[in-house]
């Protein structure tokens, strides 16, 4: 039987003077010392615990500790003999990223690729005390000599990422540090064993009527002497064991089990995600050589792309059902590989499940995902959109690089291939448009290979091979074929940033593209999140400090753009750091509502994005803290299964109800046109019948559309629980307003506030993490009308002062930031 002797745990780090990156300066004190490791981890993570780096999220430290990079490393440790096996492998499950690796100083291998696992044969080298040394080449040493070799190419940014296999954004991003690292990132261990092991095992299903199969394609690796044996294989699962032999010489063997009866997996909102254990065997003769445990989910996942009359879709359908696509774009979850963030995983995917949240995107310039996120999103229901990971760049095609791709992409097709939760496979991300639309092709490099044969034919080639049973898109956008522009919103997926980089988010209503699969606003972080990141005594909007932890091009520019249109200007970082909270609630709600309220010309919002990976201003909807930013209570909200949304249209306005359930919604509508007081103006009811999974549209009555006064009106329609609003003027063109009346309960675990106001009181927020660093609540921005009391549920790890709801900015609305008086 084979067995496993984990090597994680305490390593040391030094830096290695006999690489071939020359030491850096700020190196130097380390030269011949050893620094306290941790595996898996990450050299900036060992160094910051060992006090010899402050903190690169503090402040802009990110630049102090730049020199990291530029260093080489070598990571020790020593371990005893553990039985005796005809062979003994050294198993790295990540490796990052470019390495040589020494077993008792005799060289056993080279890895070249953070994103596959390398076993190397160490059994000639293994003796009863034994060494094992890391030795990292720097990232930059080595892409940058890639880069000279094979040629500059155009990319989004100017580090050379797109020329080594290794976490893109590591070096930087428009929400993220540069702070590319080294390390083992992931398990690494020593396994003995005899006669013939698992290679790996590729599970494919598929659902005909109520029969599930199940196709096992089993690899075997053999030692010599088992090269001659006969070898038997079993499956079980629900109940049932299949046998099959394997003879002598073969290496691999496809087994096929029909489980009848079968219960399906099931996305969010279609059903429960039900999963059946599975596990393979390996014998030869009555000896258990070795096992693989996994489950896996029946279902059947397609993309309709059928061409209609008003262009291409791309309708994501599960188990025959068409499915409005609720998405969140993932990034990884820490910006150095190896930081055991699982429990952090865990709970962001748990916090998108109860945001109505379907799917996630994990995009290309991350990282394959943990089998732990996979395994959540396979309990969860959340469908995977799995990205190969190319972003924003040409990508050479040439060795040494294409064929580090091509094993990296089949390694992680098998690897991930029994998770019923992924469910489509991705080329690239914007590659394919920026070549257009960037003009790639007349800038330096333009005339080099970039990627293309990668996205639209080594790719689907590898995918049609290995999991004929999941769908492919060349890209992110990708309209389907050259014809027409990649962007294009009448043709399969679309990416919409220039309302955010150059309009105002009011344009997303003038289109609905088939699928939408990346938009997105910035918001600021929550307060305390960038008052820990930022040492200033006080925050101020002109602060190198923070500015440091705002990463997009002319991003403060642009947010000051956006929100003058809105609101009016100000110069007090805490009004500021709101108004960008609030900007982005609006421009991420106008934008999924009006989609939602398309369908089925449009089946699906991917919002960019639900995690950071570092403090800092960006598209979030959690911040790297773990503290939900109103975005993600309105995402919530915005992606429940029924919910109403008024749109303007024709010079008119518009009620839309969109019933995304397996039941028709047969109700009442009412509409008010209300004073800023709560006195109705005008009032009208009517019957209401939406069936299911569609979409009704009601046209508001003159009488309700049409004000006296827009300054001190509104409307309300409501539909059972559910409610949409409509402000006739401008946030600053409201005249109206009072003061919040606030009242604390205590509670056990923390306290409710409850706010009313005599008049209409726009978007009421409370910020817990101004009471305390752990606090929570439960709801975001809250529209209170007059006569309502809204209750905002704080809950802390230990008692809160009920006066400090009291203080400026715990309890806040519209008028707040707009009107300091």
């Amino acid at each position: 039987m084979r067995t496993t002797s984990d090597l994680a745990g305490r390593w040391s780090w030094m830096v290695d003077a006999e690489g071939d990156t020359p030491v850096p300066e700020e190196a130097a004190p380390l030269v011949g010392r050893a620094v306290a490791a941790q595996v898996p981890g990450a050299i900036h993570l060992d160094l910051r615990n060992a006090d010899l780096i402050p903190d690169p999220f503090v402040d802009r430290n990110e630049e102090a500790v730049s020199w990291v990079a530029r260093c080489d490393w070598r990571l020790s440790r020593t371990f005893p003999r553990s039985g005796d096996a005809e062979r003994v492998d050294l198993v790295l499950d990540g490796v990052d990223t470019i390495a040589s690796i020494a077993v008792n100083g005799r060289t056993v291998g080279q890895t070249r690729n953070m994103h596959r696992a390398y076993r190397f044969d160490v059994t000639a080298a293994i003796e009863e005390e034994n060494s094992v040394d890391v030795c990292f080449t720097s990232a930059y040493t080595y892409a940058e000599q890639q880069e000279r070799a094979l040629g500059a190419r155009p990319s989004a940014y100017p580090q050379p990422f797109a020329f080594i296999r290794k976490m893109a954004s590591s070096f930087g991003w428009d929400w993220g540090p540069t702070l590319p690292g080294c390390g083992l990132w992931r398990d690494v261990r020593i396994e003995s064993w005899s006669t013939a092991r698992i290679a790996a095992v590729r599970p494919l299903v598929d659902v005909f009527e109520q029969t599930g199969i199940l196709t096992a394609h089993i690899d075997l690796e053999r030692t010599a002497s088992g090269a001659s044996l006969p070898l038997h294989l079993e499956i079980e699962i629900a109940g049932q064991a299949v046998h099959a032999e394997v003879p002598p010489g073969e290496e691999s063997a496809t087994i096929v089990v029909a489980v009848p009866d079968v219960q399906r997996w099931h996305p969010r909102g279609l059903g429960e995600p039900h999963l059946y254990s599975v596990e393979v065997s390996l014998w030869s003769e009555r000896e258990r050589l070795d096992e693989h445990r996994t489950r896996v989910g029946f279902r059947t996942v397609v993309v309709d792309r059928t061409p209609d009359a008003h262009g291409t879709p791309f309708v994501v359908t599960v188990n025959d059902r068409p499915m409005f696509i609720k998405g969140v774009n993932w990034i990884p979850e820490s910006v150095f590989p190896g930081e055991d963030v699982a429990d952090r995983v865990r709970t962001r995917l748990e916090q998108a499940a109860e945001a109505n949240v379907n799917l996630v995107r994990v995009w290309g310039g991350g990282v394959y995902e943990s089998e732990a996120f996979y395994s959540a999103c396979d309990e969860l229901g959340l469908l995977v959109w799995q990205d190969f990971l190319f972003a924003c760049a040409a990508y050479p095609e040439e060795e040494p690089i294409r064929a580090q791709v091509l094993a990296e992409a089949r390694e992680n097709i098998v690897r991930l291939s029994s998770h019923p939760s992924l469910a489509l496979w991705n080329g690239n991300n914007e590659n394919l448009w920026m070549r257009l639309d960037k003009d790639w092709a007349s800038q330096q490099g333009g005339e080099l290979t970039w990627g293309e044969r990668y996205y639209l034919e080594w790719l689907p080639d590898l995918v049609r091979e290995l999991d004929p049973t999941r769908p492919y898109t060349e890209g992110s956008p990708w309209s389907g074929s050259g014809v027409h522009d990649p962007n294009d919103p009448d043709h399969q997926t679309f990416h919409s940033w220039d309302a955010w980089n150059e309009d105002d988010y009011s344009v997303y209503r003038a289109s609905s593209p088939r699928f939408v699969s990346e938009f997105g606003w910035q918001g600021a972080a929550a307060w305390r999140t960038l008052r820990d990141a930022v040492s200033d005594p006080d925050l101020r909007l002109d602060s190198e400090n923070v500015r440091h932890h705002q990463k997009a091009i002319d991003g403060h520019a642009k947010l000051a753009r956006n929100l003058a249109r809105h609101l009016p200007p100000t110069d007090d970082f805490d009004r500021w750091h709101l108004q960008t909270q609030w900007m982005q609630v609006e421009a991420v709600r106008t934008g999924v509502l009006h989609w939602r309220a398309s369908w089925p010309r449009t089946s699906g919002t991917i919002v960019w994005q639900l995690n950071d990976l570092w403090p800092v201003t960006s598209w979030s909807a959690i911040d790297s803290a773990g503290r939900c930013k109103p975005l993600y209570f309105a995402l919530r909200d915005m992606y429940a299964p029924r919910v109403l949304t008024i749109e303007p249209r024709d010079g008119g306005l518009e009620l839309c109800i969109i019933n995304d359930d397996d039941e028709a919604w047969h109700s009442t509508v009412g509409f008010a046109r209300r004073r800023a007081d709560g006195i109705a103006a005008a009032e009208q009811s009517f019957p209401l019948s939406v069936p299911p999974r569609s979409v009704a549209r009601i046209e508001l009555p003159p009488i309700i559309a049409e004000p006296r006064d827009p300054a001190e009106e509104f409307v309300v329609a409501t539909v059972d629980d559910q409610r949409a609003l409509w402000h006739f003027a401008p946030p600053s063109g409201a005249h109206a307003h009072a003061p919040l009346e606030v009242a604390v309960a205590v509670v056990a675990g923390g306290m409710d506030i409850s706010v009313r106001s005599r008049l209409l009181a726009r978007d009421v927020l409370v910020q817990p993490d101004r009471l305390h660093p752990e606090a929570t609540v439960d709801r975001g921005f809250t529209t209170v009308l007059p006569g309502e009391t809204a209750i905002f549920r704080v809950r802390a790890p230990e008692p809160l002062d009920p006066d400090s709801a009291r203080e400026a900015f715990v309890v806040s609305s519209l008028r707040d930031i707009i009107d300091p008086d």
